[in-house]
């Protein structure tokens, strides 16, 4: 093996058929992919170690240029290597509607002759385990590449297939203008028979066809529409098929801090970032979305209320046990490597404000409340009432003592504010005198112990005397209006404390917050996008407009974005690509061009005065 060096985050593209998905370099090596769910043991884990704990290598080593795009509005991969000899195209997706969990390469020569390289390392359980390797043949008597561990069998055919040298298989050969290869991996049960090869560029037609009629039911048609759309297909691909879970990003452990332990498994269902997933999807007409997410909410927290969970598996699992792999060296050195997420077990209170607004905005979009779905929220706000006094973990999941996090008493009145007006404008049953008077206790809670006259603004906890950028939050659910002197003042404080960069955003100063962990991390591109939001909520339609244009051009000639953005260095950090970050941008543009029209900004289901 070569010394390896990891790419940069934001020289992968992502590829997903809707039930898991796979990182592709730049230079054509599938990085990451774990089969046949976005939680599954990676079969190639490269991303986080070297090319011997797994990848797929399809590329034209001696290419002087190496350019890439999406067909259309798809997720099928088109990437263009220019060599001193000729031109070669490598086309790779995971197709959809087939029930199959396969990834298809096709490379072709397009002009003069190119040199290929493949090497296929097959690994199972992130790298650890080196399964058995033999040649099988299926029922049409084509000749296939299975490798085999337990319960888990990786088959690699096409036109020509690699030799085995030590523990890979490689092939090199030439192609000339016209000629290509076509190759596939199929995961399946070991002990599943050897299925049929499917042909491959019906399935890429298909793949494309699907993503793009998808695509085509936003309506969007500003000036941020390409960000708009591929932000929109991001979260769809995030979302599983089958359960309607939706994950916060399809990888585990990538740095917030390069070189540091603040490096966490994302491939899990918050409930934040699920129910905010949602209205982004909601604000653009995708219902059926809604409907799939609700009733996979009802199967996750059915129960007690009390057993509510922040996150679950993309099946509504509750057991995410973290532990870490100490075989895989990380990325980039950073360690360690994480699976499962210890903060599954935290107190987070402003997790049903999300979820509470996100259904409310399902009602008001014509969605019918089924008889279930409000009990279940009935029985939740009940539970809320008597724990929102609580200190919890926040939004951050911060691993040091519980704080009264002013972020989590603001979304706990949005619960509230939304059940109430789920009985006042939808005649749903539900005690409404008695929620009015917690909605009201929690906004009255605010203004006495988040706000700080002496510092003019509103404060990370009760009692801190620094911001968070969590805050912003507040303009988005109507807790105050956003000309409120005390929300203007709050804005300019976020900007003096947490802004490193024109229109980048730290979520909080570490070194002035508790949350357990070494080190610090780089501008959080969700919270930069509320910024973005709330200048549009406040009139500043050009500062507005001046922070979006920073961040859309982020994502580069793919428009994928990462939880993180190091502005010094100009490169992405964290999870890649990013639910958050991606729908923060589509509800910012929202917010933008509203604001850009003079329409009203204000939240659904909030009167002018927040409620107070």
């Amino acid at each position: 093996m070569r010394p390896h060096t990891p790419p940069p985050i934001a020289d992968y593209a992502v590829l997903g058929d809707g039930y898991t998905a796979a990182l592709v370099s730049r230079r054509g090596s599938v990085d990451w992919l774990c089969l046949p769910r976005f939680d599954s043991p990676a079969s190639f884990a490269a991303l986080l170690g070297t090319p011997e704990h797994g990848r797929w290598l399809l590329t034209v080593p001696d290419a002087s240029d190496v350019s890439r795009t999406y067909v259309e509005d798809s997720f099928v991969l088109r990437t263009t290597y220019t060599s001193p000899t000729g031109t070669a195209v490598v086309t790779d997706a995971m197709p959809v509607g087939d029930g199959r969990a396969d990834l298809v390469r096709r490379v072709e020569c397009t002009a003069g002759t190119v040199s290929v390289e493949h090497e296929w390392v097959a690994r199972f359980g992130y790298g650890a385990i080196v399964p058995w390797v033999h040649h099988v043949r299926d029922s049409d008597g084509e000749e296939a590449i299975q490798a085999v561990a337990g319960p888990d069998s990786l088959l690699l055919r096409g036109d020509r297939l690699p030799s085995p040298h030590g523990r890979v298989h490689r092939d090199e050969f030439e192609l000339a203008a016209g000629e290509s290869v076509e190759l596939a991996v199929t995961w399946t049960r070991s002990w599943d028979e050897v299925p049929r090869r499917l042909t491959i560029p019906d399935r890429l037609e298909t793949t494309r066809g699907e993503w793009g009629e998808w695509a085509r039911r936003c309506a969007y048609t500003g000036s941020y529409r390409p960000q708009v759309v591929r932000s929109l297909l991001v979260l769809r691909l995030l979302t599983h098929a089958e359960t309607g879970g939706i994950v916060a990003a399809p990888t585990t452990s990538l740095p917030e801090d390069f070189g540091g332990e603040r490096n966490w498994d994302y491939r899990f269902c918050w409930l934040r970032d699920a129910a905010m997933t949602l209205e982004a999807l909601l604000e653009h007409g995708y219902r059926d979305e809604a409907t799939a997410w609700r009733g996979w909410l009802l199967r996750a927290v059915a129960g007690d209320p009390a057993d509510l969970q922040i996150m679950y598996g993309v099946d509504g699992r509750r057991d995410l046990p973290e532990r870490t792999l100490d075989h895989l060296p990380g990325y980039a050195g950073s360690r360690p490597v994480r699976t499962g997420n210890a903060a599954v077990g935290q107190t987070q209170n402003d997790v049903l404000g999300e979820v509470m607004c996100a259904l409310h905005e399902a009602r008001a979009g014509g969605l019918v409340e089924s008889d279930d779905s409000w009990a279940m929220q009935r029985h939740l706000v009940r539970d809320l009432t008597t724990r929102w006094r609580t200190a919890d973990r926040g939004i951050w999941e911060v691993r040091g003592e519980p704080r009264h996090f002013t972020h989590s008493k603001v979304m706990s009145w949005a619960a509230l504010d939304r059940a109430v007006r789920a009985v006042e404008e939808h005649g749903l049953p539900g005690p409404v005198d008695e929620w009015r008077r917690e909605r009201d206790a929690v906004h009255a809670d605010v203004l006495a112990h988040g706000w700080d006259e002496g510092l003019g603004t509103f404060v990370q906890h009760y009692g801190a005397d620094h911001t968070d950028a969590s805050l912003l939050q507040m303009l988005q659910v109507g807790f105050l209006p956003p000309d409120d002197p005390r929300m203007v003042s709050t804005v300019a404080a976020i900007r003096r404390e947490l802004e490193v960069a024109p229109g980048f955003l730290l979520r909080y100063r570490a070194e002035r917050t508790d949350d357990g962990l070494a080190g610090n991390e780089h501008p959080f591109l969700a919270c930069s996008f509320w910024l973005a939001d709330a200048l549009a909520r406040q009139g500043d339609v050009a500062g507005a407009s001046t922070v979006l244009d920073t961040l859309t051009g982020l994502g580069g000639e793919l428009g994928l974005l990462a939880e993180e953005y190091d502005p010094v260095e100009g490169r992405m950090a964290g999870n890649y690509p990013q639910a958050l970050s991606h729908l923060a941008l589509v509800r910012a543009v929202r917010s933008h061009d509203r604001a850009l029209s003079g329409a009203a900004l204000q939240p659904v289901g909030t009167t002018p005065d927040g409620g107070s």
